[in-house]
């Protein structure tokens, strides 16, 4: 199954906690809304790493979701690897096993995002049951 839509994001830069040279570390806040097939709320801890290197990084985090997804309600919990070599960028954001509660409970699946003329864009493909 698929879903699409879009979201919108505030975002929270605390100061970094690792200014050694070679890479700056820190982490961010977010606070995103969901509209579309996935009508949710959810909040994202994100620690990142930005190496000297124009364009070259790395960023995890973890996004709790509360709400609904094609009018089943839940929470589950979003899992995401971002890295940057050089300006190639590569993205990964999957449901974390097993996260997921209410009428989600056994979702599994990816999320891709877009970012097009600065608004975001999603598009999940999940399923529900295990492996």
């Amino acid at each position: 199954m698929q879903a699409r839509g879009s979201f919108e994001v505030q975002a929270t830069q605390h100061p970094p906690f690792d200014t050694e040279p070679g890479a700056t570390l820190g982490r961010m806040t977010f606070h995103k809304s969901f509209e579309g097939d996935l009508e949710a709320t959810s909040v994202v801890e994100m620690m990142y790493a930005t190496s000297a290197i124009e364009g070259s990084g790395v960023y995890v985090a973890l996004e709790r979701v509360r709400g609904k997804l094609a009018g089943k309600a839940g929470t589950f919990v979003l899992h995401h690897t971002g890295i940057r070599d050089r300006g190639a960028q590569s993205l990964s954001v999957l449901v974390v096993p097993d996260s997921a509660t209410g009428e989600l409970a056994g979702l599994r699946g990816t999320l891709a995002i877009d970012i097009v003329e600065g608004r975001h864009f999603y598009t999940f493909d999940y399923r529900f049951g295990p492996s």
